[in-house]
């Protein structure tokens, strides 16, 4: 890829983030956000209590470090969200893994109103993103602080994230530019995988069934990761939504691997960085798959193990870019570009997991993003690759005609070579006639003028020979000064004419030149057809040049397969052979 097409591609990307960004920090641009502090549930403890104690909640620590349990979230004092104040209030947060949630809302006026669900009740209070949004009460009074009461939280990286408060319209007017936004990349992603099984079985790239495959997880991960599947299928339980949001995200990670193997060339996995990606492929693997199959038992360690994976992938793929920069492979940029935003997102989403940088809106939100930008810039890379790889069949093809054609050529002349000559002349249907020319006195030319004279006089006499070609016939140089000509023996050439053509043509320093043949009309469906006409063809040149040469002479015809003999034409007899049958000379001087 040249560095016009690479400015160009990089223009797309940048023009594509320009309008992707707005809505990957919408959520981050509307209401204020609600800081939270935590504590662990114990035995007898209620809202109530819990709303008059707020000193005995940690603001301080990352709520992650408490594990896995039951916890009380609270919020900081709430802030009146400018507008109308009797507009609808939302509090929205992240959607991570709980059994069950209760929201205590405290009002100005001390009145406490509850709104509880469970895992599986979570879908209508799913907005994309994944965000749970839920409504507050209308109360004459505004709410001043909020609880969150969590059972069996995972907390693997917070049990409250994001809190957000915002007007309700606010948050349904986001709901409908995400929804657009995500509708749109998996269209195009659908749109993608669609084109690729369309021209697989034409051009049987191996690349493409595994670039499917990725698009095939890339969509169930925007599908779960976004939480649009909850809005789908309101009964499915939100745990459940993590769950298969872990196995889409291992599937893309595992197909990566894969896509990466068969993306670049096969020198550039050659040596360890083959054995690599069997060994980043397993790590990944276990992890999620156990995951997948355990969750929740040891949800926090499968995590962390899950999360290591990841870094290894990161680490692979960018082992792999320095491989392709150092093999000079052709693909490098077509990876880099369409990989590149997802490789970065994916560090700081690994950093995030590892508790290294605090968790953002935009970690989430811009992953799937991504991946659709990634989509479209790999299915260009796909394409670029895919159009080399054409060149390079197209180039080889080629190489293998020039090759085919220099082996079935005589250098010298330009005609067939002996061997291309009886591949295309044995198996023809119909009467054949067969027409050997040679060059009389050829020796005493090539004394006289010179073996480049010679050779200038082959390719002259070569030349008159094609000149006579129509519809089907073959010509080559079978050796020496011989000929040989093939026609159908409805549409074979005059000998007289010929003879003449050949005797008229233009020799160096004015040589006379002239020429023998031996005719023979037949069959040339096998191998021994060709065998009996060659012989007959060859019999008839000896006794053309026996009978003084500059003169052409019919073997005896043989029989054709649902076609007569062809009489002997003139019906003048030629000199007994040694088989003893009659055939015809003509006498081309005379």
């Amino acid at each position: 890829m040249n560095g016009v097409g690479r400015i160009k591609i990089w223009a797309l990307v940048l023009a594509m983030w320009t309008i992707v960004w707005p809505f990957a920090s919408a959520h981050a641009q509307t209401g204020e956000a609600v800081a939270t502090c935590i504590r662990p549930i114990e035995r007898g403890q209620t809202a109530a209590a819990m709303f008059g104690q707020p000193q005995g909640f940690d603001c301080r620590d990352d709520q992650s470090s408490y594990g896995a349990g039951d916890f009380w979230v609270l919020s900081q004092p709430l802030t009146a969200l400018p507008g109308d104040p009797r507009e609808r209030l939302t509090i929205a947060f992240a959607s991570t893994w709980q059994d069950a949630t209760t929201l205590h809302i405290l009002y100005a006026d001390g009145q406490v109103r509850r709104i509880a669900f469970t895992s599986a009740t979570t879908s209508p209070y799913l907005l994309l993103g994944p965000m749970i949004a839920v409504p507050l009460p209308r109360m004459a009074a505004r709410p001043v602080r909020i609880l969150w009461e969590a059972h069996g939280a995972a907390n693997m990286r917070g049990v409250v994230r994001g809190a957000r408060l915002q007007h309700h319209a606010e948050a349904l007017e986001v709901e409908g530019q995400l929804g657009l936004l995500y509708g749109t990349i998996m269209g195009m992603v659908v749109a993608l995988a669609l084109y690729n099984i369309v021209l697989w079985p034409a051009l049987r790239q191996p690349l493409q069934p595994v670039y499917c495959l990725l698009l095939f997880f890339i969509t169930g991960y925007a599908l779960c990761s976004s939480g649009l599947i909850g809005q789908w299928l309101p009964w499915l339980d939100n745990n459940e939504r993590h769950r298969w949001n872990a196995i889409m995200l291992g599937g893309v990670a595992l197909t990566i691997v894969i896509f990466a193997r068969y993306f670049f060339e096969r020198e550039v996995f050659r040596g360890w960085l083959d054995l690599m990606a069997v060994v980043v492929f397993a790590l990944i693997a276990v992890p999620n798959l156990a995951f997948a199959l355990l969750a929740p038992l040891w949800i926090r360690t499968l995590d962390a193990l899950v999360v290591a994976g990841f870094a290894i992938l990161l680490a692979f793929l960018i082992a792999v870019l320095v491989q392709a920069w150092r093999r000079r492979s052709n693909f490098l940029w077509a990876f880099a570009i369409g990989w590149g935003t997802p490789i970065i997102l994916a560090m700081f989403r690994v950093l995030n997991a590892a508790h290294l940088i605090a968790w953002r809106p935009w970690i989430d939100q811009s992953t799937v993003l991504s991946m659709g930008a990634e989509a479209l810039c790999a299915s260009l890379g796909v394409a670029y690759r895919i159009y080399l790889l054409s060149r390079e069949r197209d180039l080889a093809r080629a190489d293998e005609r020039v090759a085919r054609r220099l082996a079935d050529t005589d250098p010298l002349t330009g005609l067939f070579n002996r061997r291309a000559f009886l591949d295309q002349a044995i198996g023809r249907s119909g009467p054949q006639t067969l027409i050997l020319a040679d060059i009389d006195h050829f020796k005493r030319i090539n004394d006289a003028l010179g073996h480049d004279g010679g050779d200038e006089v082959l390719r002259i006499f070569a030349r008159s020979l094609a000149n006579t070609l129509g519809p089907d016939m073959l010509v080559a140089r079978i050796g020496g000064e011989e000929f040989a000509l093939l026609a159908d023996a409805a549409r074979a050439p005059d000998a007289e004419l010929l003879l003449a053509r050949l005797r008229a043509a233009s020799y160096p320093m004015g040589a006379k030149v002239t020429a023998s043949l031996g005719l023979c009309t037949g069959p040339m469906a096998s191998e021994e057809d060709w065998r009996r006409v060659y012989r007959e063809a060859d019999q008839a040149l000896f006794a053309a040049k026996d009978g003084g040469r500059d003169r052409a002479c019919w073997g005896v015809p043989l029989s054709c397969d649902g076609y007569p003999p062809p009489p002997l034409p003139n019906n003048r007899p030629r000199p007994r052979q040694e088989r003893g049958e009659k055939g015809v000379c003509a006498n081309g001087g005379s």
